[in-house]
């Protein structure tokens, strides 16, 4: 295999583990289960800053989800309408 060939392997993986995230953090939102962005990154094995990034994707993809400090998780948008 070349170089290029491992980079775009490598390149799909990644955007494979993103959106594996990104179900996962809707699932937990959904469930109101996501706990704070710290618990969240800790339970993800992930940085707090990359939870936060993969919120601010999951919203640029147009779905609706907040953080909700009465619940201390994220919440989906029919959790809160």
């Amino acid at each position: 295999m070349t170089v290029s060939v491992l980079t775009e392997i490598l390149l799909d993986m990644t955007r494979i583990n993103r959106e594996n995230l990104k179900v996962r953090i809707l699932r937990l939102a959904d469930l109101k289960s996501t706990g704070s962005p710290d618990d969240l990154a800790f339970r993800l094995g992930i940085s707090k800053r990359s939870v936060k990034r993969i919120v601010g994707e999951i919203r640029d993809d147009g779905l609706k989800i907040r953080y909700c400090h009465l619940r201390k998780s994220y919440v989906t948008e029919k959790e809160y309408n």
